[in-house]
């Protein structure tokens, strides 16, 4: 099968297309022909080595976490699926490998397509979208009346969790560009904070939540907005000991895991808020979860721009450049 995989770590062009042979299908394993693949910022992580001391890969590696395609071949203790199936996914963070022709998923991580989707809006929804379930709903218990910020409201990320917080009952803020505020307003935003005219931390005050996709100065930032018993989750690190526990990681990972969090988690404690690290997880039961509210419209995908699969290496510079003006990048298979 085609796919696009790196080779070795640390190196732009160390991604190229090639040849690998077709996925083995075990037994709970659902095979998927691809429609299309959405690039994500982890990809990008995933290309320069970052992760490597925790996802030990194997090189080379296929790339691509998300997916949207047709099932071709169900293993045998599949319940779930049949042939023919049109389903998304976010793969186990063992098992990735979407930009590719095919790939072999455990049936737990998959769910029907909403219908109402094409193939494309489907495919860049799983990563982010559950992403931002397990931050609001999960991690976070975001209850009707909250107040919770996002940041960087116009990405990936931020257009499904301003749109899920709504759904939720939360009053919701975000950051972004002039260029983006209509765009966020749209989704559900009740306060936009123009972060180039002005600094969110001098005019947002009393926020229950604070869902952190930028890490740095603004996950530092982000402590001065809570209320007393706030929560700040950030999908950008630093990682935290819970995280390094939940990995199961050896006893030098997770102290250098609990050193790299050690600052933000001691000025958190002196604001009586709480700091949390959040890598998401392959569910194929939340993605059923959110299927209902993106067929009702109540979550609508944001596509910025979709290239053939030819073109991957170039759909990968396109995001890391910063050239995306809101939501996702996709690569088409077919």
């Amino acid at each position: 099968m085609k796919t696009f995989m790196v080779e070795r770590y640390g190196d732009k062009a160390g991604v190229r297309a090639g040849e690998l042979p077709d996925p083995q299908v075990g037994d709970d394993d659902v095979l998927v022909r691809i429609h299309a693949a959405s690039v994500n910022p982890l990809d990008l992580k995933l290309r320069d080595g970052d992760f490597k001391a925790f996802l030990p890969y194997r090189l080379p590696l296929i790339l691509g976490n998300d997916l949207a395609g047709v099932v071709v071949q169900a293993g045998s203790s599949v319940t779930r699926f049949e042939v023919g199936d049109e389903v998304y996914a976010r793969p186990d963070k063992d098992r990735i490998g979407t930009f590719a022709e095919l790939i072999a998923v455990h049936q737990d991580d998959v769910a029907i397509k909403p219908a109402t989707l094409t193939m494309e809006e489907a495919s860049s929804l799983p990563l982010v979208a559950l992403t931002s379930w397990q931050a609001l709903v999960d991690r976070a218990q975001v209850q009707p009346g909250q107040k919770v910020l996002i940041h960087a409201g116009s990405g990936g990320v931020g257009t499904i969790a301003i749109q899920l917080a709504k759904q939720l009952g939360a009053h919701v803020a975000t950051t972004a560009s002039t260029a983006k505020i209509d765009l966020v307003k749209e989704l559900g935003a009740d306060v936009v904070v123009d972060y180039k005219h002005q600094a969110f931390e001098t005019v947002l005050h009393g926020y229950d939540v604070v869902l952190d996709t930028l890490g740095g100065e603004t996950l530092e930032k982000s402590l001065q907005v809570l209320k007393p018993g706030g929560k700040v989750i950030g999908i950008a690190g630093p990682p935290d000991p819970a995280f390094a526990r939940e990995l199961g990681a050896n006893a030098i990972l997770r102290l250098a895991m609990s050193a790299l969090s050690f600052k933000i988690r001691r000025r958190a404690k002196r604001r009586n808020v709480t700091y949390s690290f959040l890598f998401m997880k392959a569910s194929g039961d939340q993605l059923r979860e959110l299927t209902p509210l993106i067929e009702a419209g109540k979550i609508r995908p944001v596509v910025d721009r979709v290239f053939p699969f030819a073109e991957t290496r170039e759909a990968m510079e396109y995001v890391e450049k910063g050239h995306a003006k809101a939501g996702k990048v996709v690569v088409a298979m077919t």
